[in-house]
């Protein structure tokens, strides 16, 4: 009796004959074989230094060349990015955890952004420039697989967060009765909101964990993260994964860049239609009969007016953090799909560092964003602000040797509020309303 050896056949293969998957880039061109950067996380740079770096025998930073200026500006920018989006995410994370007044479900998603934006700072900045530096990958196979799942689960948390703050800005303008600022909300309602956002993102970046894996060229010794899924998945699974590997380009173009911005536009434009026909309208409660009529409709326009400020601001807030995620993700949409369409000729053409140099520079647009956010937070928000303005001087006074000064504040306070309890009142009323997030 026969033996029969049974080989996989890839997907697309006519004929019986197992076949490998032609290495090529989107539309059927053909890679360079001295080329591999098409599958890098993060480039490679050529010339003579590649071979002297990959060896592991010189060091990138000394003796002082051209490329340890590059390397010296390149460590800069990373140490910046890294200080500011460290700091800036936990600040904002630690604010709305601490204060009671501030968690809200606006609050908490903003919050959440920082959290994943603090950890694609915190394990994948090091990673991409260690191994640009030094052309070794940091943990090997595992972080080939993790760098891109934790972008691309940021990706999406960003870009459901802000569907969703859109959406609560839409409802709020909707809804009957004055316009509704986000209130402190039950954990267990936070936490459902938190989880579809999350898990979202994590189950439509699962792909990228079997998509990646290392390998090393045999001319230089240089770790590479290919793009490509391994040979050894079960025959559904490697048939999906290459069907988005195929995809890709597109689904990050569509999901990532188009969903949240053509849905925060219009909701911010259906938002603006309904706000404006409100103000046309004249409420039922102006005609205020009384011995102070013009005294109360002139409170009660005074107060519809700071609503309609305040909404205003909160949309705005989500409209910068739309435009910030559309610049620093659109360049790197717009290169691989012009990439993938010119020509072989013309791909020919440019330089040798071209693709490196893009693949950085898409890399680092990713880490400024989740550097900028927390950033912009704290700026446009008066509230996340005010209260980061506050632990700082927290901070600062802790440090002062002398503590008279705020000991005798101190004691004024204590002073005024128990002569005038009205004051008290309007504190804690203050207080409450900084549950408004921006």
């Amino acid at each position: 009796m026969e033996e029969r050896h049974l080989k996989r056949v890839a997907r697309g293969a006519k004929d019986g004959t197992s076949r490998k998957r032609d290495p090529s880039g989107y539309g059927g061109q053909p890679r360079r074989n001295d080329d591999p950067s098409g599958y890098f996380t993060t480039p490679a740079p050529g010339g003579n230094a590649t071979s002297a770096r990959g060896s592991g025998s010189l060091n990138p930073l000394f003796p002082v060349t051209d490329g340890a200026y590059w390397a010296y500006a390149v460590m800069l920018l990373a140490l910046v990015l890294f200080a500011a989006g460290i700091v800036g995410n936990l600040a904002l994370m630690c604010i709305v955890w601490h204060n009671f007044y501030l968690k809200s479900a606006w609050n908490c998603v903003l919050a959440g952004m920082a959290f994943w934006d603090f950890l694609v700072l915190f394990f994948c900045l090091p990673v991409v420039v260690f191994h640009e530096l030094t052309l070794k990958r940091l943990l090997g196979d595992l972080s080939c697989r993790l760098v891109p799942y934790l972008e691309v689960t940021s990706l999406g948390v960003a870009t459901f967060s802000l569907c969703a703050l859109s959406i609560d800005r839409f409802h709020a303008a909707t809804s009957p009765g004055p316009l509704q600022t986000p209130k402190v909300e039950p954990c267990q309602s936070i936490l459902s909101k938190l989880s579809v956002i999350w898990l979202g993102s994590m189950v439509l970046a699962t792909p990228e964990l079997l998509l990646w894996q290392l390998a090393q060229t045999d001319t230089f010794k240089v770790d590479i993260c290919v793009r490509e899924p391994s040979a050894e998945l079960p025959e559904n699974i490697y048939s999906l994964v290459l069907t988005y590997h195929e995809a890709r380009m597109w689904w990050f173009f569509g999901c990532y860049l188009c969903l949240p911005l053509l849905f925060t536009l219009a909701c911010d434009l259906v938002t603006r239609q309904v706000l404006a026909q409100r103000l046309l309208q004249k409420p039922e409660g102006d005609k205020v009969t009384g011995r102070c009529p013009s005294s109360s409709s002139s409170s009660a326009s005074s107060t519809k007016k700071k609503q309609h400020v305040r909404e205003h601001r909160l949309r705005s807030t989500v409209m910068a953090l739309t435009i910030l995620y559309i610049t620093c993700n659109l360049p790197e949409s717009i290169c691989n799909i012009t990439l993938a369409y010119i020509s072989a000729p013309a791909s020919a053409v440019l330089p040798a560092l071209a693709l490196p140099a893009l693949s950085l520079i898409g890399q680092l647009l990713i880490f400024v964003r989740c550097s900028a956010t927390p950033v912009l937070l704290l700026c446009l928000c008066r509230s996340l602000g005010q209260a980061f303005v506050d632990c700082c001087c927290c901070c600062c006074e802790e440090c002062l040797p002398d503590g008279n000064s705020s000991a005798s504040s101190s004691e004024t306070v204590k002073s005024v509020l128990s002569t005038e309890p009205s004051v008290y009142d309007r504190v804690k009323d203050s207080s409450a309303a900084i549950g408004t997030p921006c």
